[in-house]
């Protein structure tokens, strides 16, 4: 089981959201590259980064920060926000990045995300954010009448090679996250699922191995890591065993 410590980028910083809302930020380090090295030494055997700026602006803001810490680590990078075309896919996979994470296009524009698993197989993620079982998009602004099951089987069909699951509600609210809705979303597809949002303490991640063989891959550690509430060698070692 994977669990990968998250670093938000916003004006070069190592910020978190509460609920993905921008104005309601914390800032944790104004160095993300050696907060980076600091999940390595930790024990972190892959890197969640976003650019909220990208995400906002709809193309990389980050990418010279995602640039560096690419080159410090020696652990796959995985990256989204404001993806949304080919060009960019290229640039961060040429800037070290191993996997890119596709969001709002990925359900709007459903050709987009084939053409990207064709173009670039084994090197595309989608992160399906919902909210009661349906899918939001921009940023949570907007919540579909897409249904997340239905959306992650398309995906799957697409080949995409993993599928990152948040539940909006939970997101950095420190509640744990939605086990039920990660397990009925792993069960209906074969693509490895990782949980998001919400997971913050050691009992989150007993929860997760209990629905490991179910095809949850693992998880995305965010404010818990960064608050202490949760640490991660600890956790790796709950993970590991």
């Amino acid at each position: 089981m994977l669990l990968i410590p998250a670093i938000d980028l916003k004006g070069g910083k190592c910020v978190r959201l509460r609920q993905g809302r921008m104005d309601d930020v914390t800032v944790f380090s104004d160095d993300p590259v050696a907060m980076a090295q600091k999940w390595v030494d930790e024990g972190a055997e892959r890197l969640h980064l976003v650019d909220l700026d990208g995400a906002v602006k709809g193309e990389p803001v980050n990418i010279k920060v995602v640039e560096q810490i690419a080159a410090a680590i020696s652990i796959p990078v995985q990256i989204g926000g404001g993806i949304r075309d080919e060009e960019t896919v290229q640039r961060y996979l040429n800037a070290g990045v191993q996997y890119v994470i596709i969001g709002t296009k990925a359900v709007n524009a459903p050709h987009f995300l084939h053409d990207l698993c064709l173009e670039f197989p084994r090197h595309i993620i989608v992160g399906l954010d919902a909210k009661d079982g349906r899918v939001a998009l921009n940023g949570w602004t907007k919540v579909t009448g897409h249904d997340v099951i239905e959306t992650a089987i398309h995906c799957e069909r697409d080949g995409v090679e993993a599928i990152i699951y948040t539940d909006i509600g939970r997101d950095g609210m420190m509640q744990g996250f939605n086990a039920q809705a990660t397990r009925n979303l792993a069960a209906a597809i074969k693509t490895p699922v990782f949980a998001s949002g919400g997971v913050s303490t050691i009992d989150d991640i007993h929860r997760l191995k209990e629905i490991e063989g179910e095809g949850v891959a693992g998880a995305i550690i965010g404010r818990a890591l960064y608050e202490g509430t949760l640490k991660l060698a600890d956790a790796v070692k709950v993970a590991r065993g």
